[in-house]
């Protein structure tokens, strides 16, 4: 069993009702995650998006280059109830927009600069796979789908729940 790091996005309309009733949000996870599934669409139009295992790879690069929004496992509580590794979280549209913006300006390169995998692995980063630098391209390939997740999420005024499943 891996852990893996999902995203939704969701209207401010659905938002409001998920926080009312986050049993209703999971069931939209579900669906939109199965149908997805057959359709595959382009990161940019998709409702869920995951960043599979490399999510704790993404916030140590994310923390260490004074990322400021919260995406890789939100900002606001959505419920006490778990959804597989904790609870949900989410980021409301205005942070949204503002992590489009900044991740539309930053290259995986920034965020691998100067690190060394020896540090990953002091730091006990999931999955404990860092032997050696080549490894840090590991998260290069869910970097550019998860920035353009934003940036479609942002021009539609969506907000993005997130969870750890």
């Amino acid at each position: 069993m891996s852990m893996n790091g999902e995203y939704l996005r969701v209207t401010p309309a659905e938002l409001d009702r998920a926080l009312k009733d986050p049993a209703w949000a999971l069931d939209l996870a579900e669906v939109i995650q199965d149908a997805q599934e057959e359709s595959e669409p382009a990161p940019s139009e998709a409702l869920h998006f995951t960043t599979h295992k490399t999510w704790h790879l993404l916030e140590f690069l994310l923390q260490r280059s004074a990322f400021p929004v919260g995406i890789v496992h939100g900002e606001e509580p959505l419920t006490t109830d778990d959804w597989g590794y904790g609870p949900p979280r989410y980021v409301a549209p205005d942070r949204v927009q503002l992590a489009a913006d900044i991740l539309q300006q930053t290259t995986y390169d920034q965020l691998i600069q100067d690190v060394d995998p020896s540090e990953l692995t002091k730091a006990e980063i999931y999955p404990q796979i860092w032997d050696s630098p080549a490894s840090m391209e590991w998260a290069r390939d869910l970097f550019t789908p998860l920035t353009e997740f934003f940036r479609g999420a942002a021009s539609t005024g969506h907000a993005v729940l997130i969870w750890l499943d």
